[in-house]
């Protein structure tokens, strides 16, 4: 009977999974796309005289997006806290699948002169709106759809589904890059990721529409004193905030300088043809996405602060030489190094980061909690890593600049996981500062 029991139960969190996987890749696959294709979009939407202009104009539009990523977030979190998680992601994938298709069909400067690049920023800002209530709904959703013993592997999925929408941006840009001339990639080729992602995303809003609502929320529907406003986010829950901020600068700045942004680095300061970037990318980030739901499930035995700060405190040692040595000895072997020991590192961090973010806050504003404190890192540490860097590289003259601004994120991450409540190793004292509540309304 129990076994049974337990059956009924896996398949519905299967499909919960599954669906919070497939719209989290979604939401995050064009963001990512655009990023590695900066170098091309550059030359199409954004022509100027000066090279380093163009290629600083389109990191700035890349960034623009995420001004509107606090305001989706916040507005989108306080609808996934009153209205429900399933309300929300089918409400996020549908505005996502709208945006794809603008860049997607977008005629470039030489069609329709300012009219393309106004089309690419709004489409920008529609993502950036859309994205900014992904990460806090589906971390909510997964993590209070998980058994109690488990939330750190099913909260990992979260950043398991960036992972593969890296890897699969990764993968159509080396795909799109080798298997074509630039000039085919310049007049064509650069929409075919773009067309892709809007196969996925009919199928993400029809599984979305059969998604069940957790538990944890109807438990807050019943309780008025659990529906908490935008306020109490900032008058009861200031740690919460705070030190999630601080882990998400570092998940952040890493995920757009190490991942994002490396091919431009890659092809620009090594000298490396995109396709061979492209391949170094593919290989790391797969260590990553492995890596993520080992070390998310580990979190569950020995908890989220030794991992957080094991993973963070190597990768702060190795940084600074890893980008050294292969700056000095440019080369893809070199570069495939790097990326592998660093994105694993990056995977055992990415682990339990979501859970850990989502356990700081009780159920009645978790969503609202979370986005708040993602969202307002991503966009000031996050959204202008790319122009940062860019800038940073131009100013000084260092081609290795970039590591500078990773290891200022990685310091903020171990500070932030200093004050983080950690419930697998202390759940009486989570329970005593409102970041947990009675099982199983987490």
């Amino acid at each position: 009977m129990q076994n049974s029991q337990r059956s009924q139960a896996g398949a519905p969190r299967a499909r919960q999974v599954i669906a919070a996987i497939i719209g989290n890749a979604l939401e995050w696959y064009d963001f990512i796309v655009y990023g590695f294709l900066t170098v091309v979009i550059s030359k199409l939407f954004f022509p100027t005289d000066s090279e380093y202009g163009s290629l600083l104009l389109t990191t700035a539009t890349f960034g623009v997006g995420f001004f509107m990523r606090p305001v989706g977030g916040i507005l989108i979190g306080m609808y996934a806290d009153r209205k429900g998680r399933k309300a929300a992601l089918q409400l996020i994938i549908g505005l996502m699948t709208v945006s794809i298709a603008m860049i997607a069909f977008a005629p470039t400067y030489a069609a329709i002169g300012i009219g393309g690049p106004l089309i690419i920023v709004l489409a920008r800002m529609l993502q950036g709106f859309a994205t900014g209530g992904e990460f806090a709904s589906s971390t909510a959703f997964l993590v209070e759809s998980a058994p109690s013993d488990r939330r750190g592997l099913y909260g990992s999925w979260q950043m398991f589904g960036q992972g593969l929408a890296v890897l699969g941006g990764a993968l159509v840009g080396a795909l799109v890059t080798k298997g074509l001339s630039p000039e085919a990639v310049e007049a064509w080729g650069w929409r075919i990721p773009f067309l892709g992602g809007l196969l996925i995303g009919p199928v993400g809003l029809w599984i979305r529409r059969h998604l069940e609502e957790t538990e944890a929320f109807i438990e807050t529907q019943k309780d008025a004193k659990s529906q908490q406003t935008l306020r109490s986010v900032f008058s009861e829950h200031r740690r919460g905030v705070l030190v999630s901020m601080c882990l998400t600068v570092c998940a952040t700045v890493s995920f757009y300088v190490v991942l994002v942004y490396m091919p431009t680095f890659a092809n620009r300061q090594l000298h490396l043809p995109l396709d061979a970037a492209f391949l170094a990318q593919v290989i790391g980030v797969s260590c990553l996405t492995l890596m993520v739901p080992l070390f998310g499930a580990a979190s569950d035995r020995i908890g989220r602060k030794p991992i957080l700060a094991g993973s963070m405190a190597l990768y702060l040692v190795l940084l600074y030489p890893l980008f050294h040595w292969v700056n000095a000895n440019p080369g893809l072997s070199n570069l495939i190094v790097m990326q592998v020991m660093l994105c694993s590192l990056l995977g055992a961090f990415f682990g339990p980061f979501s859970s850990a973010l989502a356990e700081q806050f009780p159920p009645g504003v978790r969503s609202t909690g979370m986005a708040v404190a993602y969202n307002i890192a991503v966009m000031v540490f996050g959204g202008f890593a790319q122009l940062i860097v860019t800038w940073l590289i131009h100013t000084t003259g260092s081609p290795i600049a970039p590591v500078f601004y990773v290891i200022f994120g990685a310091v903020l991450g171990l500070l932030g996981n200093v004050f983080l409540i950690d419930p697998v190793l202390a759940p009486h004292s989570a329970a005593s500062t409102g970041a947990n509540m009675k099982q199983p309304s987490i």
